[in-house]
């Protein structure tokens, strides 16, 4: 089995910094591609970063230049770095990530979500 557990949120004021991580463990070969994804009250899930296994990043125009995403292969962790933090931010903060496992199946999981809450 593999799983990803998640850690990082809480409250911050607006403009400030807050770096989330995502672990996975288990029974992984390879882990290809990792992504943030975010959800705010009453609106729909979204992509906010993801990275590939060969270090290529992607972000939505509304987190570009604020947020940094980056994965730690050896210890098969994700990070995303918010930096310049709006209230707009607020939201569940999910990882994805797409996993092949030990006996070369591909899975794709989602971590259990960490609150971010931007708020003076």
């Amino acid at each position: 089995q593999v799983q990803l557990v998640e850690s990082g949120g809480g409250l911050v004021q607006p403009g400030g910094s807050l770096r989330l991580s995502c672990a996975a463990s288990g029974s992984i070969f390879s882990i290809n591609t990792l992504g943030w994804y975010r959800q705010a009250p009453g609106k729909e899930r979204e992509l906010a970063a993801i990275i590939i296994s060969g270090g290529g990043t992607n972000y939505a125009d509304s987190v570009k230049g604020r947020f940094t995403i980056s994965r730690d292969n050896a210890k098969n962790t994700v990070y995303l770095q918010m930096n310049s933090l709006k209230p707009e931010d607020t939201a569940v903060y999910y990882c994805k990530a797409q996993i092949t496992t030990v006996v070369r199946s591909i899975v794709e999981l989602w971590g259990q979500g960490t609150l971010v809450t931007v708020s003076s």
